[in-house]
């Protein structure tokens, strides 16, 4: 158990069952506000009536084992606040670290009442992350508590550092996928446009959802969205290859189905790619006309003008990079009133839930009749609650905007 904290001495005299509630309570997420509460509930079951936990910013925790008290004085000034298991905030002044080790004190918090106050600082691996204090009446720490107190203290540092660790390669790994999603390319004029791009929470850092727009001859626009099979890195990069070579297929202004043809078969070839979904859509917003095609993707839906969706049915053709090919595409007419919204997965899809009913479910939406694309798209976000879908989604709305021509 020592190793978890670094320090030989953390948890002697305590009861083993204090230290197997600790191992077990302490550090079950890798939300540090989460691990804090979990401090504090700990430390108020076995050695306290109260407790607060006040963190250092990240850009203010230094590698330093033994913090002056001037300098973590000024990183905590005025921001402590009681963090008790009923959750009951309640001012508290912060006495300074002394050399880094924890200082038990007795001190007047209500002017008659004399209480214990015992603080421990949030230090791991040489990292200072904030400190943790204890309070409750009566008798002095003793030797154990303090003990005891000093190893969940230690044991939070620990994973508070974990979790930081997390959120450093997470924001690395989304940049990345950022800069290999980025914006779709240019579409025409009159095409208005509308995308989103939301990862999912926890473990999965990063997918092969994507989005594209390619540019075509003739005011017509093509617009893509895929979903590389599994996630991590390998499907990023497999994502960024899908999207280059799709670019370069596209640019011979082939018909959807005959793109998703050409895709399949060089990726099969290349061999070293993982599969992917692809729904291709080439807009012609002079003609009024879309032409839709898909490779093992969930179809489009459309909201017309007076907020009502419909679902457009697709033939489902294999995914990309199979080489079995048999791809077939069919013709929508689209009005300015119309807004085709293209979607992965992640979107709809729901644990224990079939899949038709999840594509029912968004297509018996009833949008705000006349909403603008953006404010369409972010709708249908909210309502299918996105941002805590189980996978990343990626979607894209699109609606012809016509040219004002003079009188």
């Amino acid at each position: 158990m020592a190793g978890r904290g670094g320090d030989d001495t953390a948890g002697a005299g305590v009861a083993p069952d204090a230290l197997e509630d600790a191992i077990e309570s302490i550090g079950t997420t890798l939300d540090e506000r989460t691990t804090c509460e979990e401090l504090v509930a700990f430390v108020c079951r076995h050695f306290c009536e109260t407790a607060a936990v006040d963190l250092l910013p990240r850009d203010v925790a230094a590698d330093r084992h033994a913090p002056d008290p001037d300098f973590f004085r000024a990183a905590t000034a005025g921001r402590t606040r009681l963090l008790t298991p009923s959750g009951g905030p309640r001012p508290l002044s912060v006495r300074a670290l002394d050399e880094g080790h924890p200082i038990a004190a007795s001190i007047d918090l209500s002017g008659r009442i004399p209480r214990q106050v015992m603080t421990v600082p949030l230090l791991a691996h040489g990292r200072l992350y904030g400190v943790l204090l204890a309070v409750r009446e009566g008798a002095p720490f003793t030797d154990a508590d303090t003990s005891g107190t000093h190893y969940a203290a230690r044991l939070a540092a620990v994973h508070l550092g974990h979790s930081r660790k997390h959120e450093t390669v997470r924001s690395t790994v989304l940049d990345l996928q950022r800069a290999l999603l980025a914006e779709p390319g240019r579409p025409h004029p009159n095409l208005d446009l509308a995308t989103r791009y939301l990862p999912a929470g926890g473990g999965t850092l990063v997918g092969g959802d994507w989005f594209e727009t390619v540019r075509l001859h003739f005011g017509r626009t093509l617009l893509v969205v895929g979903d590389v099979m599994g996630h991590g890195l390998d499907a990023a990069v497999d994502m960024n290859a899908y999207r280059s070579m799709l670019r370069y297929v596209a640019s011979t202004d082939l018909p959807p189905h005959r793109v998703l043809r050409r895709l399949d078969a060089a990726v099969a070839e290349e061999g070293t790619r993982r599969p992917a979904t692809c729904l291709l859509v080439r807009v012609d917003p002079a003609r009024g006309i879309a032409v839709i095609a898909g490779a093992g993707h969930l179809p489009p839906v459309v909201f017309a003008g007076d907020g009502s969706g419909e679902l457009l049915p697709l033939p489902v053709g294999p995914p990309l990079g199979t080489g079995v090919g048999g791809y077939q595409q069919v013709v929508r007419r689209l009005s300015p009133d119309d807004t085709l919204v293209m979607f992965t997965d992640g979107l709809v899809e729901r644990r224990d839930e079939d899949i038709d009913e999840s594509l029912a479910r968004l297509a018996a939406l009833r949008m705000p009749p006349g909403a603008g694309v953006d404010d369409l798209l972010d709708e249908v976000l909210v309502r299918l609650d996105a941002r805590h879908a189980e996978d990343d989604v990626a979607v894209l709305a699109a609606r012809i905007h016509p040219r004002n021509h003079p009188a």
